[in-house]
């Protein structure tokens, strides 16, 4: 028997949930496929577990440069406990409840799309048909294609944030935040940590400034970073340890090697093909109303527009206020992009090489924050932090910026904003930041871009 609906959600990581939010406050009949946990990656494997995790160290950090402030010791169990306690235990019952108390209906199960005009949806032995379906099925760690991987203990993500134990050694393949972040994370529990990144510098995304600082930070606390380093095959090596042959002729050894290597969107077996639905190695190509054809939307990891919690959220928004009746369309000028190592990275809008591409004539500037501010060493006694900015000369606007500092993430927001309202430079320059706080960096970095 068919069951109808205004829209059905495959997938409910965040940015399905925010649709299915918002056209359930909104009074649309809404049906729910989920075949794990509703929340998604984000909850159980990624961004809360991983952060979770990663705080404790940080606090640690923080008391070493607080003046008369004790170290805390680092209670391992504790800290897995609370882990635990925040990804609820893998059970989502709770949030099952909380939908179908909205009148959700919610499905467990894998989804297949079977029809269009209307569409047709099969799970878990159901048939849910509806106008609208969106696509928010997230994506999976990409494994790198190496010989004997698959003969050795890897782990990707998923395994990293769930450790019920902090293994004596890691190898970690990439350079990315997974890499940044775990690596940290596991040498300040005492794991020897080595880092190899294929590419010239780690963060290859962001200016190469921001790659070295992390690197930096990273080797403070005992990881050996390696960049310009590619691994050739994984084999057993001597004790039962991993071993990796490097392009160089070297060889690395560590009892777990995690793989951080990329994600891959989460298309296969959605039968979308089969409805004439083009489906790319990247995702589902979406407008600027996140619509991949008439009636088929798609939000998150799965669009390939960016494997960011908060942009998924954003096109889930973009979705349902579109569902709704509303205009409104997505625009990605300014995301902020915030890794919460220690001090936390943060950046948004272009860097100098993509401004370059694009023809703009560009001016930037960096601060050094211990040298021109107070805040840092109100912060720490051992204070470290650099902002930069860059400017497009023509517009007289900022396009991009960037910050390895405390607290990054909380003000990196000064810029994001900036750079999404092309506010003018002389606005910016003019401003009054409180004192004392790392936001005062702005004024300094955009007074060193005037003539």
């Amino acid at each position: 028997m068919e069951e109808r609906f205004d829209t059905v959600v495959i997938g409910m990581g965040p940015g399905g949930e925010t649709v299915a939010s918002r056209l359930a406050a909104a009074g649309r009949r809404v049906a729910v496929v989920e075949r794990e946990l509703i929340g998604g990656e984000c909850g159980y494997y990624a961004c809360i577990p991983s952060k979770t995790l990663l705080r404790p160290p940080e606090v640690r950090s923080e008391a070493r440069g607080a003046a008369g402030t004790p170290e805390p010791h680092l209670d391992w169990p504790g800290i897995r406990n609370y882990r635990d306690t925040m990804v609820r235990h893998f059970d989502d019952s709770r949030q099952v409840q909380g939908y179908e108390d909205q009148g959700v209906t919610v499905v467990e199960g894998a989804a297949r799309v079977t029809g269009r005009g209307p569409w047709r949806v099969e799970a878990a032995g159901r048939t849910l048909v509806a106008p609208d379906v969106v696509i928010a099925t997230g994506s999976s760690p990409a494994l790198p294609p190496l010989p004997g991987l698959d003969a050795v203990e890897v782990w990707t993500n998923r395994e990293a944030t769930a450790l019920e134990r902090i293994p004596a050694s890691v190898a970690v393949i990439g350079g990315g935040a997974v890499a940044v972040e775990m690596g940290q994370f596991l040498a300040r529990m005492g794991a020897e940590v080595e880092v190899l990144e294929r590419g010239e510098h780690l963060l290859g995304r962001e200016e190469p400034e921001v790659g070295a600082e992390v690197a930096a930070a990273l080797e403070r606390d005992g990881a050996r970073v390696r960049t310009g380093t590619g691994v050739v095959k994984v084999f057993r090596g001597d004790r039962g340890l991993s071993a990796l042959e490097l392009d160089d002729g070297s060889k690395v050894e560590a009892e777990v090697v995690l793989a951080a290597t990329g994600r891959t969107p989460n298309t296969a077996e959605l039968g979308l093909e089969e409805q004439g639905v083009d489906v790319g190695r990247r995702g589902l190509e979406v407008d600027d109303r996140c619509r991949v054809t008439e009636g088929l939307w798609a939000v998150g990891d799965v669009t390939g527009v960016a494997a960011l919690t908060h942009v998924a959220k954003y096109q889930g928004r973009v979705v349902a206020d579109t569902l709704l009746g509303k205009d409104r369309r997505a625009d990605y000028t300014a995301v902020p992009r915030v890794l919460f190592t220690d001090p936390e990275t943060a950046a948004v809008g272009l860097t100098a090489e993509q401004a370059a591409e694009r023809g703009i004539a560009t001016a930037s500037a960096e601060v050094d924050l211990p040298t021109e501010l107070a805040r840092p060493w109100t912060y720490s006694t051992d204070p470290r932090g650099r902002l930069g900015v860059l400017a497009d000369t023509g517009r007289r606007v900022l396009i991009g910026a960037w910050a390895v500092a405390p607290m990054a993430g909380e003000w990196i927001h000064t810029a994001a904003l900036a750079v999404r309202a092309g506010v003018p430079l002389d606005v910016l320059a003019d401003g009054i930041a409180q004192f004392p706080t790392f936001s005062e960096a702005y004024v300094n970095a955009v007074e060193k871009l005037e003539p």
